[in-house]
């Protein structure tokens, strides 16, 4: 990954172009900090990979107003986007380079790029949610794919002091049963209310309909409590829902990060 990175040249695409990321495998938060980091500014798109999309290539989830595809094509980070950011572009794409391009064609003035510090051929400011762990080992060791480099300047953005989540619960009924597919599903035990089950399912899972019922049968549940991340993959069943809707407040010294790069580009 060192050789990687020191063979890398950043690339200037003449776009402002924000990567939010972190170090290590699994959850972090990323979408919700990066949903909040947009909405501060005009003509934003964010750009991401779209991991367990049933889809390939490049696809405009959303221009500045319309959503154009479902969530089979999208994948369900990318669709929260769409469904967060009602004036951004959404796009998914495994060359980010391809969707900067599009982004910028597009019309775009600042493109967020989700987890993206490993592109280091493209110039960026590069902000990092940091994650502890016991294990400081890179993969296959460990959880971390790569190092914070001494020659690559980040921020590093801690929960809890530069963001904190909030989370609201919408739709509660008396009796849920927690379905989630999200890594690391423990970060979720501070916010849960009382529910019946708890039923975790492998990261970005797409549910079927009887899956859903099935749960809802064996609790003899009122509804199924979801995170948003997995409500945009269901909300067409038809079944009772509760969602727990994560959203996070931002401390403005993140934000003067941000303008302070803006600004030295103009």
């Amino acid at each position: 990954m060192y050789l990687r990175f020191k063979s890398k040249k950043a690339r200037d695409f003449g776009i402002d172009i924000v990567s939010v990321g972190n170090l290590t495998v699994g959850g972090s938060g990323k979408t919700p900090l990066t949903s909040a980091l947009a909405l501060r500014y005009e003509k934003v798109a964010i750009v991401l990979r779209g991991y367990g999309r049933n889809s390939k290539g490049l696809h405009v989830v959303k221009d500045f107003k319309n959503i154009l595809c479902d969530v089979d094509v999208s994948g369900d980070e990318a669709m929260i986007y769409a469904h967060k950011l009602p004036d951004a572009i959404v796009i998914v794409s495994e060359d980010r380079k391809k969707a900067i391009l599009k982004a910028k064609e597009m019309g775009a003035k600042l493109v967020f790029l989700d987890d993206a510090y490993s592109k280091h051929d493209i110039k960026k400011l590069d902000l990092l949610i940091e994650v502890k762990s016991k294990n400081t080992s890179c993969l296959p060791s460990g959880p971390f794919r790569e190092r914070l480099w001494n020659s690559k300047k980040a921020f590093v953005l801690e929960d809890g002091l530069d963001f904190r989540r909030v989370v609201e619960l919408k739709n509660k009924s008396d009796r849920m049963s927690l379905v989630t597919a999200i890594a690391r599903p423990n970060r979720l035990s501070q916010f849960l209310p009382e529910v019946v089950s708890k039923n975790y399912f492998e990261d970005h899972h797409f549910f079927t309909k009887e899956e859903l019922q099935e749960v809802l049968k064996k609790d003899n549940a009122d509804s199924i409590l979801l995170t948003y991340k997995d409500f945009v993959k269901v909300e067409s069943f038809g079944l009772p829902l509760s969602l727990l809707d994560l959203h996070v407040e931002v401390q403005e010294r993140v934000f003067e990060i941000i303008d302070n790069y803006l600004w030295l580009r103009t």
